[in-house]
């Protein structure tokens, strides 16, 4: 793609204007690291233009969430990484409303300062996530803020639309920030950066059995591949780092883990030009900060704050032994295998996600969908978790949560590959066998 399309830059210059038009806007987003990074595009953008804002970070966008928004003093909204399934809602405030987001629109606008790459026939599930589409309304605000295009990077690394290669309004942004030597690209590898033993141990991405979350396993592979224990992955030579990713490949292959998975974790890296991080490590803070409940942490680091930034690194560190401890524990108690989903039951807030995305990966069967359920409280919380090639086989994730979850009173939806859903916390067997069913049918009506 060598420019954003006419329909969708209209869209946003059109809700430039009506941001112009308030001294005070107050930002609505997602607590993950797109929705993070969106916000922080966001209130680095207004702060330029010497407007007030305030920044909420929301778990979801449910009729709770709604009543919050209704409340708002601002006369000027924007919401960024959520907003596609409450247009309806959001037109009835009465105010000016801007709605940036990636997920399946449940309709279009009129009223509603609305972009979404899906309204110009971009996936974004692939193409462009919440990040993107802030980046692309800021540099509507003002082209002079290319240099931002690097947090947007979080959000797209974030959202794992980096695996297979960013394509549309994504390659768009990579293609302005290296010509601007914004952003510097590097091969990826399957050793995780970092203090290897370190590294090694917290790793879910991959996840290693007998070495993530087992400091002595860590420690006996570097020793196995010839690799002091206090390397880092910098500093590997080019036989230490054929030695040690061999090693890693042969655990994967053993564990089960397809050679896609592998080629996936391989991927490109994304080096932000005066961070001294790349995308997925800035992505890692963000999602340490939203989960943990420090978000306004990482919307500090956005803009500029260097005691944020450490908070946030140090707030990364606990997420991690958190997430590696979790996954650690799921992978010794296994999955509960339906005829077409697997699933697991969760205890912490702010996780499930995360723990899914490993299991889909590195613990499960590759082909079943994998879904997390969290009734900790009254409301659950569901996230589920595919692959690309379930999706080959017919599976969507978006349709499939929301109908299940609809049909036990909740609500649900996001990408066909990653979605989730609320419901009941006494619904939970009801939604899983609607769920079993659904994407049973819809493998059966693909092939």
């Amino acid at each position: 793609m060598s420019s954003c399309p006419p329909k969708l830059l209209k869209r946003l210059s059109s809700a430039a204007e009506a941001v112009r038009r308030h001294g005070h806007v107050h930002i609505f987003s997602h607590y993950d690291a797109d929705g993070i990074s969106a916000a922080g595009i966001l209130a680095k953008t207004l702060l330029r233009t010497g407007k007030e804002f305030e920044v909420t970070l929301l778990t979801t966008l449910d009729d709770p969430a709604m009543d919050r928004i209704r409340e708002c003093g601002s006369k000027c909204l924007i919401l960024s990484d959520l907003g596609a399934s409450y247009i309806p809602e959001l037109e009835s405030l009465g105010k000016d409303v801007v709605v940036l987001d990636h997920h399946v629109p449940s309709a279009d606008s009129n009223s509603v300062f609305y972009a979404n790459p899906h309204l110009v026939g971009i996936d974004g599930m692939t193409g462009a996530c919440g990040a993107t589409m802030s980046f692309l309304f800021s540099l509507q605000m003002d082209n002079k803020n290319w240099d931002l295009v690097q947090i947007a990077f979080a959000g797209i690394t974030g959202d794992r639309q980096h695996i297979n290669g960013v394509t549309d309004l994504n390659a768009l942004l990579l293609n302005g920030a290296v010509k601007r030597g914004l952003i510097r690209t590097s091969p990826g590898s399957l050793i995780p950066p970092g203090p290897l033993s370190r590294s090694l141990y917290l790793s879910t991405d991959p996840y290693i059995r007998g070495v993530s979350g087992d400091t002595e396993g860590s420690q006996r592979m570097l020793a196995d591949a010839g690799v002091p224990n206090d390397a880092l992955s910098s500093d590997l030579d080019a036989d230490e780092g054929r030695r040690l990713s061999s090693l890693i490949a042969v655990r994967l292959a053993v564990q089960g883990v397809s050679v896609q998975t592998m080629q996936e974790i391989s991927r490109t890296r994304y080096h932000l030009t005066g961070w001294n991080m790349d995308a997925e490590t800035m992505a890692d803070l963000f999602n340490a900060c939203g989960r943990l409940g420090m978000g306004g942490i990482s919307v500090g680091m956005c803009l500029g704050s260097g005691d944020c930034l450490q908070k946030a690194v140090s707030a990364n560190d606990d997420y991690k032994k958190r997430i590696v401890s979790a996954v650690t524990s799921l992978d010794s108690k296994g999955l509960i295998q339906k005829e077409n989903i697997q699933y697991f039951s969760s205890t912490e807030s702010g996780f499930t996600g995360i723990v899914c995305g490993a299991a889909m990966q590195f613990i499960g069967d590759p082909g079943k969908p994998t879904v997390g359920v969290n009734c900790s409280e009254d409301i659950a919380k569901a996230s589920a978790r595919g692959t690309w090639a379930q999706l080959d086989m017919g599976v969507d994730l978006s349709v499939a949560m929301r109908a299940a979850a609809e049909s036990v009173g909740g609500n649900g939806g996001g990408h066909r590959i990653a979605s989730g859903a609320s419901f009941k916390s006494e619904k939970k067997d009801l939604f899983l066998d609607s769920l079993d069913q659904i994407v049973g049918d819809q493998i059966r009506t693909a092939t």
